[in-house]
């Protein structure tokens, strides 16, 4: 069962000891997996959610895992949703969030440098999973909503020919709009 599978290793790596909006890393990881499978996301996509700190991300740089041993979240997770994780960690937000709904997105890898355009599915993925993770982080922190709400409903509506219906609808439910 990846998902047990998963959780096991992310309390290995001490993800319910690292403090996040709502309680723990781990808690974040498991509200965002049951937000994207509430939204009827593949597997694959749901287990990104759960993983999608491993590497850090552009909002979050604590890193559970070193980039160097892809491999084995791989074998845990398997190899879509790891390259899922992949990509929501390696976004460089400023630079690719403008960009990612066009049909030629200019999506920049942060710690590679490299800009290129991921095909549609996986713009889809990341935005969707972004979805999940930043209105997980709305819901459970008012003071998150507060200070970022507007800014993230507007990043959504240009992302809206990306997002699923249910993503699009929760957008609504947790920033107003």
């Amino acid at each position: 069962m990846p998902d047990r599978d998963a959780v096991v290793w992310l309390r290995e790596l001490g993800a319910q000891d690292l403090a996040h909006p709502g309680g723990t890393l781990l808690a974040h990881l498991e509200r965002v997996r049951a937000l994207l499978a509430s939204w009827g996301a593949r597997p694959a996509l749901q287990q990104a959610g759960l993983c999608h700190a491993f590497y850090g991300t552009d909002g979050f740089p604590t890193a559970l895992l070193p980039l160097a041993r892809r491999a084995e979240l791989a074998r845990v997770i398997g190899e879509e949703a790891e390259g899922i994780v992949y990509l929501y960690a390696a976004c460089d937000r400023p630079a690719s969030y403008p960009t990612l709904a066009c049909e030629e997105a200019a999506f920049r890898d942060r710690f590679t440098g490299r800009v290129h355009s991921p095909a549609v599915r996986l713009r889809r993925d990341l935005a969707e999973l972004s979805a999940a993770n930043e209105l997980d982080l709305a819901r459970v922190d008012p003071a998150f909503r507060e200070a970022w709400g507007a800014e993230l409903l507007s990043l959504f509506g240009r992302f809206r020919g990306l997002l699923s219906e249910p993503a699009r609808r929760e957008c609504r439910a947790v920033l107003g709009g």
